[in-house]
C-alpha cells in the first residue's frame, strides 16, 4: 500500500521557509536577525510593541538607520504614540509582510522579544469580544479609587491564570482580561485557546537566545544606562509635549519600560539615579516574565550564549542552512 506521508513531506518542503528569533530583552536579536539577514538574504519584520511606534526610538532600542540599510525591516515605525496597536492588528500586518517577503523569493526573519505579537503572528489570536466601554469606565474609577492593584486582585479570582501572566500595575491588560473572562463566561486563559487561525504554508525554524542570567542582568543594566546618557528623559520629555495622555488604564506607548521612569523623574517623583534604578529593574523582571512566555512556545532550538556572539552566529547560521 503506498503511503501519502512521502508526498506531504514532499509539499512541505516546498513551503517557503521563516526563520523566527526570540529572546529576552538585551540578548542580541537584532544582532543575530542581522547576520542571518546578510547570510541568506532575508529581510527582518520586528516583533516588538515598543518598535511600531514613531518617536519612540531610544527606548525601543530599535536599529539604527544604518543597521536598516543593512537589510530591510519591517514594522518599525508603524504608528503614532497615542495610537492603540493590537497584537490583532500587528498579526495582520506581520503576516503579510512575511507573505510579501517569501514571495519575493527573499527570507523572512521575525525577530523579537513580545510573547503576545509572536504568539498571534504565529499561532493566531482568539477573537475576543469587542470592548465594554461601561465596563472599563467602572474598573478605572475604582481603581483610581482602590488602586491599580484593585483590577489585578479582581482578575485573580476570577482567572489565576491570567493573572499570573500579566503585571500587577498592568490596568490596561487587567481590564481586558477581566472584559473577556465575563463576556466569554470563563476565564480568558481558556477562552483565548478556542477559534485560533494558525499561520500555516511555512517551514518555521525557532531559534531562542538563552544567555547565561548573571550576564544577561548585567548587560540589560549596561544598556538601560545608556539609555538614558543617549537621551531617553529628553525624547520622552518631547513625545509627552506632543501627545496627550491617555485616560487611566487605557493603553498607552509612553507607560513602556524606561519611557515610565523617564516620565517619572521629568514629574520629580525620581531622582535621575532612582530612575535608571527602577529602569534596570524593570528590564530585569521583564527578562524573566519573557523566557517564562518563551518556554512555552513549541519547538524552539536554544542557543545558549548572546545573539552577537562568534559563536552562537556559526551555530544559528549552520541551523538556518540546513533547514533551507
Amino acid at each position: 500500500m503506498s503511503s501519502k506521508f512521502p508526498a506531504d513531506e514532499k509539499r512541505q518542503r516546498k513551503d517557503p521557509a521563516l526563520i523566527v528569533v526570540l529572546g529576552p530583552t538585551a540578548s542580541g536579536k537584532s544582532a543575530l536577525a542581522m547576520a542571518l539577514a546578510l547570510a541568506f538574504d532575508g529581510e527582518i519584520v520586528s516583533c516588538d510593541s515598543v518598535a511600531v511606534y514613531r518617536g519612540l526610538d531610544i527606548g525601543a532600542a530599535k536599529p539604527s538607520r544604518e543597521q536598516q540599510s543593512r537589510a530591510p525591516h519591517h514594522l518599525i515605525d508603524v504608528a503614532a504614540p497615542d495610537e492603540p496597536y493590537s497584537a490583532g492588528e500587528y498579526s495582520r500586518a506581520a503576516r503579510a509582510a512575511i507573505a510579501e517577503i517569501a514571495g519575493r523569493g527573499r527570507l523572512p526573519i521575525l525577530s523579537g522579544g513580545t510573547g503576545l505579537y509572536l504568539r498571534a503572528a504565529l499561532a493566531g489570536l482568539f477573537a475576543g469580544p469587542q470592548r465594554s466601554e461601561s465596563l472599563r469606565t467602572r474598573l478605572r474609577q475604582t481603581a483610581a479609587r482602590r488602586g491599580p492593584g484593585y483590577v489585578h486582585r479582581l482578575l485573580a479570582r476570577l482567572d489565576p491564570v491570567s493573572a499570573a501572566r500579566i503585571h500587577a500595575h498592568d490596568l490596561a491588560k487587567g481590564m481586558r482580561a477581566i472584559e473577556v473572562t465575563l463576556a466569554a463566561r470563563q476565564p480568558m486563559s481558556q477562552a483565548w485557546q478556542m477559534g485560533r487561525d494558525p499561520l500555516t504554508g511555512y517551514r518555521i525554524l525557532r531559534l531562542g537566545l538563552q544567555p547565561p542570567r548573571e550576564q544577561l542582568y548585567a548587560r540589560i543594566n549596561e544598556r538601560a544606562r545608556a539609555m538614558f546618557e543617549r537621551g531617553l528623559i529628553e525624547e520622552t520629555k518631547g513625545l509627552l509635549e506632543r501627545y496627550e495622555r491617555p485616560p487611566l488604564g487605557a493603553p498607552s506607548a509612553l507607560d513602556s519600560l524606561g519611557y515610565r521612569q523617564a516620565a517619572g523623574y521629568l514629574r520629580g517623583a525620581l531622582t535621575l539615579e532612582e530612575a535608571i534604578a527602577a529602569a534596570s529593574q524593570g528590564h530585569r523582571n521583564y527578562a524573566k516574565r519573557q523566557l517564562t512566555w518563551f518556554r512555552r512556545e513549541p519547538g524552539v532550538v536554544w542557543l545558549q550564549g548572546f545573539g552577537d556572539s562568534a559563536s552562537v552566529q556559526t551555530e544559528a547560521l549552520d541551523l538556518v542552512a540546513k533547514h533551507l
